[in-house]
């Protein structure tokens, strides 16, 4: 009797937490929807820091990719005590610790290397400002690349887990960490698409839009597009994918898949691509990253079918 009704206690618990939890969404949903129509419509102009004292400023830009590395890392460690996947993690939590140190160090350094090379007529001219991160201009493939490369030397040093073992949690939990990112360019006014006539076309202020684009005031709000995008990614990989894959690479190649799909036809609508030659440097890379996810799943693929 007693059982029982410590069991309907809990339970009256978890319902009153679960309905708890949707309210506050759902208001917090509320609050977004009607604050970004403020801003889309040009009638809230938003800075690009939470404050400054003297020459120091915080940005939002710093806060969002910070936040997004933090609520990551969180999820990644919960990963690793889940006792309820079929291919389960060996990976320490002090060596997840240590991985994430190394990799923000060269995570940032590739991403602002790659913007760096690719903006180089720019900053030939501006030197001092390629160490200014906060001021924008992190590339994610160059971020994702300097990441793998780090996993690939950390594995190897550690040698008790794979690569793909590794990578799997890392891309298990990164689309939600970009997706949080990408409202750093919110603030920033920037990676905004072409102008637009849409209902949720965003306003742009005069002196943050690109040259020749003077006269057009609202534009396609890429960055959205790519967090929403990133969310879905991160929900399927994260809630699905780990949940019910064999083998070590699968959520790593569906990663490469998904989000390249989604960023090759979000850069096609983007006014500041990086360039190469003729082409833009995002969709040529996106492009590289599907076929090789592909290969490699349909690889494992194969692999599961045989053994099956």
């Amino acid at each position: 009797m007693t059982d029982n009704k410590g069991g309907r206690r809990v339970k009256k618990l978890l319902t009153r937490k679960v309905l708890i939890t949707l309210i506050f969404l759902l208001a917090a949903t509320v609050f977004l929807f009607l604050f970004l129509k403020e801003v889309f419509a040009g009638n809230i102009i938003l800075r690009d820091y939470i404050f400054k004292i003297g020459k120091f400023q915080l940005r939002w830009y710093s806060v969002c990719i910070a936040s997004g590395i933090l609520i990551a890392y969180f999820l990644g460690r919960r990963r690793l005590r889940d006792s309820n996947l079929k291919l389960p993690y060996t990976l320490k939590p002090e060596d997840l610790d240590e991985g994430l140190f190394w990799g923000i160090i060269f995570g940032i350094l590739g991403a602002r290397t790659y913007y760096v090379v690719f903006n180089w007529s720019y900053y030939s001219r501006y030197p001092s400002e390629i160490w200014k991160i906060w001021h924008g201009g992190l590339a994610i493939h160059g971020g994702i690349f300097a990441a793998f490369a780090t996993i690939f030397v950390y594995s190897k040093i550690k040698k008790y887990f794979s690569f793909f073992q590794a990578t799997d949690l890392f891309t298990s939990v990164l689309p939600l960490a970009q997706a949080l990112g990408r409202w750093g360019n919110f603030f920033n006014y920037e990676a905004y698409g072409r102008p637009t006539t849409l209902p949720w076309g965003m306003f742009v202020p005069p002196e943050r839009r690109m040259p020749g684009y003077d006269i057009e005031r609202f534009f396609h709000p890429t960055f959205l597009y790519e967090s929403l995008w990133n969310i879905a990614v991160f929900c399927v990989l994260y809630f699905l994918i780990e949940k019910k894959k064999k083998y070590y690479g699968e959520t790593t190649a569906l990663y490469l898949i998904m989000y390249s799909l989604g960023r090759f036809w979000i850069e096609s609508l983007r006014l500041d691509s990086l360039m190469a030659g003729g082409l833009r440097a995002a969709q040529v890379v996106s492009i590289l990253l599907i076929v090789l996810g592909a290969i490699w799943y349909a690889y494992l693929i194969g692999k599961k079918t045989k053994n099956d």
